[in-house]
């Protein structure tokens, strides 16, 4: 598999190589010479140096035969430049931008971004995880305006004791993973039943993360009658 990585600070040295010693061929592009120098010492000769966003610099780079393009600079908007481009221009299959700062992940998603990591949500969702007023966990953004949360169930939500298969989900949203009291995780099925504190992982649109978390938590006297 043919790598690009554009930036080559921290964050790019170590993918970069994780991916060599992983036996990928590897490239990595970055502007400042000094930093080119150090990957070289440390990397081989598998270092470019040059611009990320430009279109001279992505040919030489062979971003039409790239199988991934993982963009990880410091800043968003060259991340999403790199990556958008690969992704129109050089029909690159895989993209993965770095984002420092979590309110552009919904552009990102909407101009094409197959994946998006964000260090200061990861934070956050950690933070979140203490905070009752926050429950669903951001974990991971999809291609498609999918995202993947995590979710507490608590004691007195009314799917306690139900089977997966008896719950109202919204559309598109599929549990993924159940973690235990215990933290032992199985894959569910239609007959897994959910209990109190076991923590789910699901997939669904972004834009029902709140019926979600409705369907999941509330408690049985705020469930409509049927």
């Amino acid at each position: 598999m043919y790598v690009i990585v554009v930036g080559g600070g921290k964050v790019g040295y170590y993918v970069a190589k994780e991916l060599v010693d992983d036996g990928q061929e590897v490239l990595v592009i970055e502007k400042e010479s000094a930093k080119c120098e150090r990957l070289a010492e440390e990397l081989g000769d598998i270092v470019l140096r040059g611009d990320g966003c430009e279109a001279a610099t992505m040919e030489g780079a062979g971003f039409g035969r790239a199988d991934m393009v993982i963009a990880v600079t410091g800043d968003d908007e060259d991340n999403l430049v790199s990556c958008q481009v690969a992704k129109v221009k050089f029909n690159v299959p895989r993209t993965i931008a770095r984002i420092n700062n979590p309110k552009n992940e919904e552009i990102f998603r909407r101009l094409g971004i197959d994946t998006t990591i964000s260090a200061t949500a990861a934070i956050l969702a950690q933070i979140e995880q203490e905070l009752p007023t926050h429950p669903v966990i951001p974990l991971l953004s999809l291609s498609g305006g999918l995202k993947m949360v995590g979710l507490k169930i608590p004691p007195t939500a009314a799917v306690v004791g139900k089977p997966i298969r008896e719950l109202m989900l919204p559309h598109q949203s599929l549990i993924a993973l159940v973690i235990d009291h215990r933290g032992v995780p199985a894959v569910p099925t239609s007959d897994t039943v959910l209990r109190a504190e076991d923590e789910v992982v699901v997939v669904t649109p972004t834009e029902n993360e709140a019926a979600l978390q409705a369907a999941l938590t509330a408690s049985a006297d705020a469930q409509p009658a049927r």
